[in-house]
Order: C-alpha cells, then structure tokens, then sequence
C-alpha cells in the first residue's frame, strides 16, 4: 500500500542516508512527499510507510532469516497453555496445562501431543524467545549510520519488522521442520514395532481353535485345520448360568477332539482372563491337552469387517471371521497381519497425526521387506500376501489364486510362468521368494533362485550326491572350491549364501515360538499391588518407554528410565515387539487405568 502511494523512492533516500552515514532531518526529507490526495496526509505518515517499505524489505533478506531460524531452532522454548475454558482435570492434555521445553530437545512425542492439543482447540502452543539480543544483533547488520535520528528509525522498523512480519512467519517454518522431524521418529518407531510384529514367531501351522471372547454375547469358537482353512464355528456362553457352562465345556472338548486341536488362541480383548481359565478348567479334564496361548487381538474386528474378509468368507458373519483371524494369527502371524491396516494393529506412536503419505510408504516398504525375508509357501498363500512379495502386482496376486483353485497346488516355481500378466521379468523378481513344499525340484522349497539352479546341480554332480541328500553332506560343501562354480552371474558372495541355504532348505528365519504365562488369580487391574513380579509380552515400544500386556485389559508402561540398571537412549536397544519379558509393578491407578512397570532388577 505505502508502495502504492508512492513512498518508494522515500525508503530509499532513507536507506541511503543509512548507508552513507550523512545527517539530515527526516521530517523534513517527508514533506514532498505528502500528498493527500494519495492517502498521504503527514510526514510522519509518509515516514511510516516507508518504514513499512524497509520493514518488508529487511524481512525478505535470506541472510537474516537464516539468522532468526537458527536462534530459533537453537534458543527458543516451546510454550502451551490450555484454554481457560478448559477447567484443570477435564482434559488429557494436563501435563501441558503449562508447559516449556527447548525447541533443540523437545521430545517428538511432546511435540506431536502438543500439535494435537492445539488441533483439538484445547492447548495454546507458541514459540518463546528473549528478543533483546537478536534485536541486537538484526539493528548491527542493517544499520550503519551513527546518526541517532536515522538511528532510531531503523531501531523501530526492525523492531517491526521481526515482531509483525519475520517471527510469525518463521516460527511458522520451525514448527513445520520440528513437525516433520516428530513424523520421522514416530514412523521410525512405528516401522521398528511393525517390522518386529510381522516376525514374531509362528507357533506353526497345526490344527487351531481361535477364541474371540466375550460375556453377554459369549465366546466365539472358530475351528481351523493345520492350512488355516476353516472348519467349524460355534458360539458357546461360559460366564451365564453353570449349566451353560457345562453346555461350553463340552462343546470346546468335542472341538478339541474332533479336528485334534493343537493350538488355542485366545483374544486379548473384554473377557480375555475369565476365558482363559474356563478354558484351562476344559484342558485339564483331557489327557492330551493342546497348548493355549493368549493372541493380541489388535485389528481383528478391523478385518473381519473388511473387503478382504468378505471376500474370503462371504457366508460367515463378521464375529465369525475374527474368531478365525485369531486363530491363524497363532499360526502364522505375518500371513494374517498383512490384511490389516497397519494403523489398525496399535503398534504406532501418534501414527494418525503424522504424513499420512509418507508413512503408507514406508509401512508398505516394511511388510514387503519382512514378507521377502521370510519367503512366501505359494500353495497356501493368500492373495494379500502374494501382494507383498517382490514383483507381484495386486491383479498378478490375483490370477495366481485363480490359477492355483483352477489347477490344484503349484508342482514346480516354472509353473508359475503359465499364470496370467506374470512375465519373465515379474518371474526374476518373484521366483526366490516363493516357496514349494514337496514339489518336483527340491530347490524350489529354498531361497535359491531358478537361474542359480544350474549351480546346485553341478555342485552335486560333482559330490555324486542327489539334490535331496546336499542338506546332509555339510563338511563336504565347506571343503568346497568356490572358485571352481563362480560365474558373471554368481560370485563367491551369491554361491556363500547358497550353500547356506541348501544346509537347512525351507528353513523359517524366525525366532523360536514362545509366550508369555499369565499368573492365575491376576484377571484385573485392581487385583495388582505394587512389588508384583509378573511376566508379560511387550505390545508396543515407544520413544518414552514400552507398553507391556500383563493380562488385566490394561497394558502397563515400562518408562524408558526404568528398563536398565543403565542408561538408555533408546527403547528398541531392550526391547522388541513381542518379546516377552519379566516386570515389577511400580504403581497403580485404577481410576486412570494406570499402572507403572519396572524391568530394573536393582529396585
């Protein structure tokens, strides 16, 4: 506007009288340029707006803005409030209800709060800095006349200059680069917890019951034999009156008995404990009990809610499907995870306020990872699993089902070569990850891809052994001369990882399958004292502590402080997804469904 009104050559015989460091009256260099008929009623008008001019000017300089981001970015406090219409101990947000910490240290897991809070019209956030040394500094870099009028006009557009115009703005920029650095740690962490899930080990592929707890409207029992397929559902009602408790009883042992039940899953969910030692009271009236294990059940009303459910099982209802995601969630738990969202499997950290993109990404990038280094049975897999493997489009995922219910299991990984839009090149990427249990060629139940086939073969020739028998001859594959097999395509790296391989072919690249033993009689938060020791599996890990479920409902938090008899910088260098671990109860708090753990072993 100032501009408009023509007090543009004004700020720049201001300007120069600044840099040439020559007296003059600045009232009076104004006059000519009042003209009323522009807006322009004074010279102290016109002076104004050629402050405005240099202001704007001063604002725009790239070294000055450097300049105030980085003393924000290394000087500044963080500072949040709740609105007074929020009374103290109604909101979650209380540990902020007058907050500060430096902008260089703030936890991102504060900051993201803290963004929420603010988002959700509850918390007042704002940048805080002590401006007398940077209007120090900024007043040194522009002005350089010793004249005290001129002086003291820049002293005040500068002043304006960085209050109106350069510390909203920037302020604006460093919470944006904060925020974006609290999305990167809380995918970081989100992808660790995923990662670790994924491979939680997989009690095996054996004749399972999935049990979806519940009270009023009863457990849900779902059958399903040792491929996952699914074989017999019955809602049973363990906690109503005793004679429907017997009816439960007797409809679990005919189950158990009837499919030779190994496994039994049972959801974490309401009713969990309670169902948990009715089942127990089952196994002990038989001689040959299966092993009972409690599932995290995070997202298995999700997907069984879901397109993917539907069109698994379209004639089952929705309480039916998730009985049966429970159950195969024990057998293998990467094969089931990969129908869920990610977001749905609670292992994040404020997972829905960070970049919504970037985290899809990298979630997908980590499923696939996990999904390759496991390898994928092709006969079994499901075609959301199919999807992850490297290579394989949605729709190629699809016509390998529809080949494979067409023509029965896959015999051979050349076979694949017949399916539909999967080309040579899918086929390169695809073919090592996919595995064929007693198919034609024993190689293809490995991580050996077809085209080092050649290779296998040559090495056996040579060792006069069947492919079969080369798991068998392992001191005679050490005293190998690679040498002799290497090729442009396979170098002493490549044929190292296949004789690898072929020393335990099909093997899973899991841990060993274990879980933890909730103590009997501890079903609820109130039946916890502080002093307890208690086992329980880590459920998700965060940058402030791990989240431990120890059977009442109500997972327990281990702080970071309290996981070492040291120091620990990071939580992920203890503990891990899954786990299980050994804790003391600290404190509890029934009212807030509190309860603090310890994994310190000094007290």
């Amino acid at each position: 506007m100032a501009k408009e009104k023509g007090l543009e050559p004004l700020a720049q015989r201001i300007e120069a009288l600044n840099q040439s460091g020559q007296r003059a009256n600045l009232l009076q260099a104004a006059q000519s340029f009042v003209q009323p008929e522009k807006g322009v009623e004074s010279a102290e008008e016109a002076l104004q707006g050629a402050a405005d001019i240099l202001a704007e000017q001063m604002a725009e300089r790239a070294d000055l803005r450097r300049y105030l981001r980085d003393q924000l970015l290394q000087r500044a406090q963080i500072t949040a409030s709740v609105k007074k219409n929020h009374p103290e101990g109604t909101t979650k947000y209380e540990m902020y209800r007058s907050y500060q910490a430096p902008v260089r240290s703030v936890a991102s897991h504060n900051l993201l709060a803290l963004l929420r809070g603010e988002r959700e019209g509850i918390l007042k956030v704002g940048l805080e800095i002590e401006p007398e040394p940077i209007l120090q500094i900024l007043e040194k870099r522009i002005v350089k006349t010793p004249v005290s009028e001129v002086r003291q006009f820049y002293r005040g557009l500068i002043q304006d200059a960085y209050s109106r115009l350069m510390k909203p703005s920037l302020t604006s920029e460093v919470m944006a680069e904060k925020k974006a650095w609290a999305d990167e740690v809380s995918i970081q962490t989100f992808e660790a917890n995923l990662k670790n899930l994924l491979l939680s080990p997989p009690a095996g592929m054996k004749p399972t019951l999935g049990v979806d707890p519940g009270f009023r409207t009863g457990c849900k029992v779902a059958a399903v034999d040792s491929t996952g397929k699914f074989l017999e559902y019955q809602a049973i009602f363990p906690h109503q009156s005793e004679r429907q408790r017997q009816q439960a009883a007797d409809t679990l042992a005919r189950m158990i008995q009837t499919y030779r039940i190994e496994l039994i899953a049972i959801g974490n969910g309401t009713a969990s404990r309670e169902t948990d030692t009715f089942v127990g009271e089952v196994l002990r009236t038989l001689s040959h009990p299966p092993v009972k294990v409690l599932v995290n059940e995070s997202g298995a009303s999700i997907y069984s809610a879901s397109e993917v459910a539907a069109a698994e099982f379209p004639d089952l209802d929705v309480t039916v499907r998730g009985a049966i995601s429970i159950a195969r969630r024990l057998q293998d738990p990467l094969a089931e995870l990969v129908k869920i969202d990610p977001k749905s499997i609670g292992v994040g950290q404020y997972q829905h306020d960070v970049d919504q993109k970037r985290l899809k990404q990298k979630l997908d990038d980590t499923i696939e990872s996990c999904v390759n280094y496991v390898g994928v049975d092709l006969n079994m897999a499901s075609r959301e699993l199919l999807t992850y493997v490297s290579g394989i489009t949605s729709t190629v995922a699809n016509n390998i089902v529809e080949y494979r219910n067409a023509n029965g299991a896959f015999q051979s990984r050349q076979e694949l070569l017949k399916v539909k839009k999967l080309g040579p090149k899918a086929f390169e990427q695809a073919a090592g990850f996919l595995r064929i249990r007693n198919g034609k060629n024993p190689l293809d139940n490995t991580a050996v891809h077809p085209e080092s086939y050649g290779i296998v073969d040559a090495i056996a020739a040579d060792l006069a052994l069947p492919l079969e028998q080369l798991p068998k001859a392992t001191d005679q594959l050490k005293r190998l001369n690679l040498k002799t097999y290497t090729t442009a395509a396979a170098g002493e790296l490549t044929l190292r990882d296949i004789l690898h391989e072929l020393e335990k072919p099909g093997r899973d690249p899991r841990e060993q399958f274990t879980y933890a033993r909730f103590q009997e009689g501890i079903d609820d938060i109130t039946d916890l004292t502080p002093g307890m020791s208690l086992e329980g599996t880590i459920t998700n890990v965060t940058n402030f502590g791990a989240f431990v479920d120890i059977g009442v409902h109500q997972d327990g938090l281990v702080h970071i402080s309290q996981m070492a008899d040291r120091f620990v910088k990071d939580p992920n260098d203890i503990v891990k997804v899954g786990q299980v671990v050994t804790v003391r109860v600290l404190e509890v708090d029934p009212k807030l469904k509190r309860i603090g753990l310890s994994m310190r072993k000094g007290g």
